[in-house]
């Protein structure tokens, strides 16, 4: 127990002090973890994953898009990578920084319905106008077909994006016209809604995200 002690000790150490060193100083662990749902290690093993490929500490779209390919080497992932991006790049800077991505990460593994749909729907909302379209979401759905690749199984057809969408769009109609605080009170009203926000939630949510390990 000892010995495990003095290694977490060393770790921490080790990270703080990288933390100081890259190009971009992101915030401190404690206080990354006051700010998200992660604990003090699962921090330490993002930030690991993060540098490894960031030594920066930021990264830009293309190096995001190349990342992120890694996870799907049997299709295309540009188009999602790129919507994927601009949902992290929270200040619309061209840059992604650790924190950035921890804050995403954390609402999309643990943040509460909420939080979730929200995260989603601006994934989503592609112009930022509070609504979703259908083209909107066409496009979304086409570039994760496009990403899956031509060797699924079962093999995906042509129609299958548009039908996905249509099919959606009948079953979830009342949340697709909103903006988010809308939503948040129409998942108030009752058990109902809730469980066919769920559904919208599994629909909406992103794949998993690059350097997370969970």
């Amino acid at each position: 127990r000892i010995l495990q002690e003095k290694s977490d000790a060393g770790d921490s150490v080790e990270d703080d002090f990288e933390l100081s060193t890259v190009c971009h100083r992101p915030e401190g662990l404690d206080k990354l973890q006051e700010q998200t749902k992660f604990n003090k290690k699962e921090l330490q093993v993002l930030y690991r994953g993060f540098k490894n490929e960031c030594p920066s500490g930021v990264v830009n779209e293309e190096s995001f898009k190349t990342i992120y390919s890694t996870f799907f080497p049997q299709g295309d992932s540009g188009a999602y990578a790129h919507f994927l991006f601009e949902a992290f790049d929270t200040n619309k800077n061209g840059s992604v920084s650790f924190e950035d991505f921890v804050f995403g990460l954390s609402i999309i593994l643990r943040g509460t319905i909420n939080d979730r749909l929200n995260w989603a729907f601006n994934l989503y909302d592609l112009n930022k106008d509070g609504c979703i379209t259908k083209e909107e979401m066409m496009d979304i759905m086409k570039s994760i077909y496009d990403m899956m690749g031509k060797y699924t199984y079962p093999c995906m057809q042509d129609e299958a994006p548009r039908e996905h969408v249509e099919s959606f769009f009948q079953v979830n109609i009342k949340f697709l016209f909103v903006k988010p605080n809308t939503l948040e009170r129409a998942l108030e009203q009752g058990t109902q809604t809730a469980n066919c926000s769920r559904g919208t939630e599994r629909h909406l949510s992103p794949f998993p995200c690059p350097f997370s390990p969970f």
